[in-house]
């Protein structure tokens, strides 16, 4: 079974279901929900925290004959759930996390998901609970970053690679190692002021390229993530980059407004450069950048940069070279991404002239 993903995917699921179609419409735009269907078979699974505070994937609704039971483990582990709970025969399945020999991406893509959920609680938790201060740059620095650093950061510990973060000092890594790099809360500002988006981000990094990622908006519940060779998805469909005319901007750069290149009609800014990002790699934006401005970090960018790689984009370096990614959270680094390279370097080019 796959992820419903189409009106005829819901037609089809509603039928095998035996419930009408527009019972089931909401759900399929409603990031804690997925329609699965496929093979003469449907289950409809929603997402939900347990008295105990660990989260499941309920199946709420299924046909007679569910035999893709893999396809149920699936979507819980992409959601960060430990078990699938049957509503109807309160049967339990519980998630097993990949091998030991599994390849280091698979390892990484199931500690993501649980570290992203995670970090939903534990964001949560800190809200509103003071110690929130500035940087000396002027940005927050919050009670629920670090938080959120700790909670990812214990996560994605058993992967055994070295872990950097936007809320410690970066540790040495040898050249030929792979690392993990996070953001456990990008979008303070978004956050603070209560307007969405703000997400967590993670990315596998290996010879300067982001080879897995996830990116999940804590404020509505989406999820992003792609590995190289596995393809990226949107909460659970296949997402693909593609040309367009809307580009995703960070803020204005200090003094000056935001520039609307020639190659585009519209400019939105959003406020959290991970979810930036993923707009470009699922087609929701045909680009992104931030030639005209001093840079960002490599954490607030490398799981979007992940996702983006999954689904085809490129990302290159104000000079047209393909941007290859350091283990140092201080540098900043400048780029432009989009669905193809003629694309990125067209909107390079109308942007520095």
């Amino acid at each position: 079974m796959r992820v419903a993903a189409s009106g005829a995917d819901l037609r089809a699921a509603a039928e095998l279901l035996g419930v009408g179609p527009a019972a089931l419409a909401p759900e399929l735009l409603d990031p804690g929900a997925r329609l699965l269907v496929g093979d003469g078979a449907a289950a409809h699974l929603r997402r939900r925290w347990t008295d105990e505070g660990t989260t499941e994937a309920v199946v709420v609704h299924r046909s007679t004959h569910v035999t893709g039971r893999a396809a149920l483990l699936a979507v819980a582990s992409d959601w960060g759930c430990s078990q699938v709970r049957d509503i109807g025969t309160g049967r339990v399945l519980q998630v097993a996390p990949p091998p030991a020999d599994a390849p280091l991406t698979e390892r990484f893509a199931q500690l993501a998901a649980m570290a992203a959920t995670r970090v939903e609680v534990a964001v949560a938790l800190a809200r509103d609970t003071g110690g929130d201060t500035r940087k000396a740059d002027g940005s927050w620095s919050m009670a629920a970053d670090e938080a959120a650093h700790a909670a990812a950061a214990e996560c994605m510990a058993p992967l055994g690679v070295t872990v950097l973060s936007e809320e410690r000092s970066d540790r040495r890594v040898p050249d030929d190692e792979p690392w993990v790099v996070l953001d456990p809360l990008d979008g303070t500002g978004n956050f603070r002021a209560g307007l969405p988006p703000w997400a967590f981000s993670a990315a596998l990094v290996h010879g300067g390229r982001a080879v897995a990622g996830l990116v999940a908006d804590l404020s509505s519940g989406r999820r992003w993530a792609g590995a190289e060779g596995a393809g990226a998805r949107r909460d659970g469909v296949p997402a693909r980059a593609r040309p367009g005319t809307t580009l995703v901007a960070p803020t204005a750069p200090t003094g000056r407004g935001v520039l609307v290149p020639s190659t585009a009609r519209r400019v939105r800014v959003t406020g959290c450069t991970a979810v930036d990002v993923c707009l470009v790699a699922d087609g929701s934006a045909g680009a992104w950048h931030n030639l005209d401005r001093g840079g960002t970090h490599v954490h607030d960018v490398a799981g979007g940069l992940a996702v983006l790689a999954a689904a085809g984009g490129v990302a290159l370096t104000p000079d047209g070279a393909p941007l290859r990614l350091r283990p140092d959270t201080e540098t900043l680094i400048r780029f432009a991404a989009a669905a193809t390279e003629d694309a990125a370097r067209e909107l390079t080019a109308a942007v520095l002239g």
